[in-house]
């Protein structure tokens, strides 16, 4: 038989407790034999049944099906009359700044109808002065024909009386020497001036005045629509760790020129090792944004947006901006100017025989759109969007990964300079 030992229950009873493990049936055998005994926990004990301490868990569900206490209430109350003060002064300031947005756009759209009114305003003086300019014309030409008129009606006057002169010769039959005498005073005859012929409004002057109107309006028109895609410029610096070895940043971090001579320094894992390209620092993820490159002082070059994984390393169409699907670029290369994306081509139109100086990129990065400018007269080069489909053999309605600016040196023809410098164009300079 196993030992026994006893422990303590809540109404103080002692029990036998086995330590020894039995085998099932002869346990429960050797219990019964023993005559062991369980003392009921009922109403009739006379102990006090102590039960186990209950968990926190079970403690905190407890406290809060307990009714408050007034302390308890008092101090919500508060922390609520707190809280509704905060949420009325909040609602306040939002409504004050409901009323000061509608005020300061007020303001804004009085600044824009000066500025428009001050335009038109010189416009409405030049076009005075113009037409003024026109009058006096007029009227200086005016002068000269009333003074070439007046001497032809003398003129005429003169044939007039001649011709009485005759008549009445003729009818008092004089002699036919008389009616020669007579008939050779008014012989000489007025022939025209060639001067007169000279005598019109100043026309040349006038053509080039309305040709000179037209590359006004023009640029103006171009001029406005430059500076409402201004609006969404941002600074971009180039990333000197993209940079190709032969390519150096100059100072302020925003143009890049050709060298001939390898960098020394190691060589980055986001280095172009083989292409002659360089990214912008910033990418873009949202919104509409536009910047200018400024290429005059380059004779082959590709400028574009490229997705952050553009392939750094060889020499390939991964590498290479417009050759794959991670890139688009518009580039001017043996007098051609061409835009590129998936490997695919097509020429500009629009360029004209005058070299691009400046290319302006915009993107609205959330309609999926990308169009490049000529930056002087604002002609669209070449527009990127779900409408190009069949072009780039690429369905793209949106963009999937964050853009970064691009610009790469390319290899001009052998009877030309390598190119020297591009830049990324500073805000104060757009």
């Amino acid at each position: 038989m196993a030992e026994r030992e006893s422990c303590s229950l809540g109404n103080g009873t002692s029990t036998a407790v086995y330590t020894n493990l039995l085998a099932p049936s002869e346990g429960i055998h050797s219990l019964l034999q023993d005559g062991l005994s369980f003392t009921p926990l009922d109403a009739s004990s006379d102990g006090t049944i102590q039960p186990f301490s209950r968990s926190p868990k079970l403690q905190r569900k407890a406290a809060k099906t307990a009714q408050p206490s007034q302390e308890q209430l008092t101090r919500r109350i508060q922390e609520l009359q707190a809280e509704t003060s905060k949420t009325k002064a909040r609602i306040q300031s939002l409504k004050k700044r409901k009323a000061d947005l509608s005020r300061t756009t007020e303001v804004m759209k009085q600044q824009v109808r000066e500025h428009f009114e001050n335009m038109r305003c010189i416009l409405k003086q030049d076009e005075q002065v113009i037409l003024d300019s026109l009058e006096l014309d007029l009227r200086h030409t005016r002068t000269k024909l009333d003074q070439v008129l007046k001497k032809w009606d003398n003129y005429h006057d003169q044939v007039t009386k001649s011709m009485s002169s005759i008549q009445r010769t003729l009818s008092k039959s004089t002699t036919a020497k008389e009616g020669e005498q007579g008939h050779s005073e008014t012989a000489s005859l007025k022939k025209p001036d060639t001067s007169e012929k000279e005598i019109r409004l100043n026309e040349e002057r006038f053509e080039r005045l309305l040709k000179t109107l037209s590359s006004i309006s023009k640029n103006l028109k171009a001029r406005l629509q430059r500076k409402t895609l201004l609006l969404d410029s941002f600074p971009i610096m180039i990333d000197r760790q993209s940079c190709h070895n032969l390519i150096r940043v100059t100072s302020e971090g925003r143009g890049m020129s050709f060298s001939g001579s390898a960098c020394p320094a190691p060589e980055h894992p986001l280095q172009f090792d083989k292409v002659c390209c360089a990214l912008g620092s910033s990418p873009i993820t949202a919104g509409q944004s536009y910047w200018e490159v400024n290429v005059r002082c380059c004779s082959a070059w590709a400028v574009g947006v490229a997705y952050d994984t553009l392939e750094r390393k060889g020499n390939d169409k991964g590498a290479k901006l417009g050759r794959n699907r991670n890139s688009w670029c518009v580039e001017f290369q043996n007098r051609n100017l061409t835009a590129w994306h998936n490997n695919r081509h097509i020429s500009c139109q629009g360029v004209g025989q005058t070299p691009i100086r400046k290319v302006g990129v915009w993107v609205n990065y959330d309609k999926g759109q990308l169009i490049f400018y000529d930056a002087k007269n604002m002609v669209v080069l070449q527009k990127f969007s779900a409408a190009m489909t069949p072009v780039f053999d690429r369905a793209h309605h949106q963009f999937t990964q964050p853009l970064y600016p691009a610009i790469r040196f390319l290899r001009p023809p052998d009877n030309q300079v390598w190119p020297n410098h591009l830049e990324f164009c500073s805000q104060k300079f757009l």
